[in-house]
């Protein structure tokens, strides 16, 4: 990985976090687990992102369907209705820095991945892999967004019915070296691509830590890693919180892994994030 977690989003734009990037999440949704339905309208979406941006957000991730364990899927015409209106909205923000701010849009179906882009986003954030919708990887080869390669053992709707692993950080490794080898090769460049491994996404809480426990692991593939585990039912089944009192765990584990070398964190608090992290760079942690 580039000393810089340098990323190549849409049009060749090169991102850099300076020294990280706090990745606001927008679900323009009725039942996302942490906080479906406050901001499901297009008015209150945009609201809420220009807020974000506000709170010291570098990027934008915007979401029309619920990739919550068991939720249900949501038609192309669904997603597109919630999802056009948003990313219109939103586009042509600058960040505190006065930067352009990219807008990513969490989807696996590659007719919501072409209109969006060809709507001004520059990002997809696919939990699938291309799995879900295999057009989507001719989609990104095409139009060379940024790309969030993530990992999940299957659908929202079964992938923690009983996962299991060999390993689940060789497991989660091989699966990378796969699918990065894939995309290059359908015409994605390798420096569009950073790597989730997907907390949460078919894994028990074991599986969770172990791959936090080995995050440096993921380095060696030589891209940036992305994370997201904000409020996440790990610290649940840890700590025995309620998603709303999850923060502060996300907070601890959110430093603990920048001082570790993860650039990328997706999160829903964006000012207490910013705040974290400009803490720990300051103690020289990062």
């Amino acid at each position: 990985m580039s000393a810089d977690g340098l990323w190549i989003l849409k049009g060749g734009r090169e991102f850099r976090p300076a020294p990280f990037c706090v990745y606001g999440i927008v679900n323009v949704t009725p039942d996302s687990f942490y906080d479906g339905g406050q901001h499901e309208t297009t008015e209150a979406a945009v609201q809420h992102g220009r807020r974000l941006v506000d709170d010291g957000a570098h990027i934008l991730d915007i979401g029309a369907e619920s990739s919550r364990p068991y939720a249900a899927p949501v038609s192309l015409e669904e997603e597109l209705a919630r999802v056009l209106p948003v990313v219109d909205g939103l586009k042509g923000l600058r960040d505190v820095a006065g930067l352009p701010v990219p807008l990513s849009v969490d989807t696996y179906k590659a007719a919501t991945a072409a209109a969006v882009l060809d709507a001004g986003a520059d990002i997809i954030n696919d939990i699938s892999a291309c799995a879900f919708d295999p057009a989507l990887r001719d989609v990104v080869a095409q139009y060379r967004p940024g790309y969030v390669l993530m990992h999940s053992l299957g659908k929202p709707g079964t992938m923690q019915d009983a996962p299991t692993y060999v390993d689940v950080v060789d497991d989660i490794l091989a699966f990378f070296e796969r699918e990065m080898a894939a995309l290059t090769a359908a015409g994605l460049p390798e420096g569009h691509i950073v790597l989730d491994p997907g907390i949460g996404f078919g894994k028990t809480m074991e599986h969770n830590f172990d791959i936090l426990r080995h995050i440096e692991r993921f380095s060696t593939l030589g891209r940036p890693v992305f994370m997201g585990l904000s409020n996440k039912s790990l610290f649940g089944a840890l700590l025995g919180l309620a998603p709303h009192e999850r923060g502060t765990a996300t907070q601890v584990a959110t430093a603990l892994l920048v001082g570790r070398g993860v650039r990328y964190h997706r999160v829903h608090d964006v000012a207490a994030t910013v705040h974290t992290l400009r803490l720990v760079a300051a103690m020289g942690a990062v």
